[in-house]
């Protein structure tokens, strides 16, 4: 199994409420992806409740292998909910580890 995490900052934006509206409409894109995409084991996305770290919003995922995290990430409902963030973006780390 490979457990996919992944960790976005944001941009500035106008508001607090402009910035969890686009988090919630990523949240609910990726999120609404297993029934789509069945090698998804599991997947949740997270919004860090900490002000003082970084990161704003954190995807966690399991899959059977890296074979399914590459088709996952080339999947066109992927790439589309990936574009959500695609102008807000102001950073984005990952690791994927087998456990």
């Amino acid at each position: 199994m490979v457990r996919h995490i992944v960790l976005f900052q944001l941009k500035k934006m106008e508001s607090e409420s402009e910035k969890l509206a686009v988090m919630n409409q990523f949240k609910d894109a990726i999120e609404a992806l297993p029934k789509d995409i069945d090698v998804i084991r599991s997947i949740e996305v997270r919004f860090n409740m900490n002000p003082a770290e970084a990161y704003d919003i954190a995807l966690v995922s399991e899959f059977d292998s890296l074979e399914d995290v590459n088709y996952y990430a080339k999947h066109p409902l992927h790439v589309a909910a990936g574009k959500i963030l695609a102008e807000v973006k102001e950073n984005r780390a990952c690791v994927d580890y087998e456990f």
